[in-house]
């Protein structure tokens, strides 16, 4: 893997970080970012990926009494413990086989700035949709959700292997769709994100290992760090800020930044 300079590290890290958990896709975002610095192909995708393993990380931390709880539940037998775990793991569940299944056509469109481009308005629109048509909220926390609708949400994460769609962007207006409540929609993308994004890395990684060495392994580190401040700054405020003003804004950025992703790479 090529070496990415301090600044690009640094700049990919805050990338990472701010738009992981935010419904505006971060590999999208990386993707752009990465052909804007000079820094993409096999080499920035590997990093792009890497380095989102910061983002769970701030995920864990932030939630890390909720995690106990939970593990102290199992250990009590506790229903509602069983159920919470239960329904992370259908969720996870159809991103797993899907990227088994097609991990050489998704490494492929993660090197198509265009199609990150056109996701991303795409799925802004999309998100207006569904913001004006959603149903009436009427499951509330995650251990409430049934078996089906934790395997629903699931497959709607598996849209977000197409660059630009936006993991948690997927999984949250899966939610919505279903009758969740907003805080349970983003906090349960959350939890999700543990499992998927933390096999995506273990995946590439292991895949590219023969590329990495000890300098690689200290940029992958630097931008690991910077991801888990940035992220988790977001993870704490994302909640409280899409109960009080929904999903509008991120999907009118997601129509405008896509709009000018696609004039930038038409005009180079």
């Amino acid at each position: 893997m090529n070496q990415p300079d301090l600044l690009t590290i640094i700049l990919l890290g805050i990338v990472e970080g701010l738009t992981e958990y935010l419904p505006v896709s971060s590999t999208g975002h990386l993707i752009l970012a990465g052909e804007l610095l000079g820094f993409s192909g096999e080499a920035g995708a590997t990093f792009d990926i890497a380095i989102q393993s910061g983002a769970i990380l701030a995920v864990l931390v932030a939630y890390w009494g909720r995690f106990m709880g939970v593990a102290q539940g199992l250990l009590r037998r506790d229903a509602g413990a069983f159920a919470f775990l239960g329904n992370v793991v259908l969720g996870f569940l159809p991103a797993a086989v899907m990227g088994v299944l097609f991990i050489k056509a998704v490494e492929a469109l993660l090197e198509s700035p265009t199609t990150v481009a056109v996701s991303l308005i795409l799925g802004g629109i999309a998100i207006l949709w569904i913001e004006r048509r959603m149903v009436e909220a009427r499951v509330s926390g995650v251990e409430a959700l049934s078996a089906g609708q934790s395997l629903k949400i699931g497959l709607g994460q598996c849209l977000a292997m197409i660059p630009g769609v936006s993991r948690s962007g997927a999984t949250i207006m899966a939610a919505l769709m279903l009758g969740v409540d907003r805080k349970t929609a983003a906090e349960f993308s959350f939890f999700l994100a543990v499992p998927t994004i933390s096999g995506a890395t273990v995946l590439m990684l292991w895949k590219n290992r023969d590329a990495l060495d000890a300098s690689n392994l200290s940029a992958i580190g630097i931008g690991f760090a910077v991801s888990f401040v940035v992220a988790l700054v977001v993870v704490k405020g994302f909640v409280a800020l899409v109960s009080r003003y929904g999903f509008a804004p991120f999907a009118w950025y997601r129509i405008i930044a896509g709009g000018a992703a696609l004039a930038w790479l038409w005009a180079r």
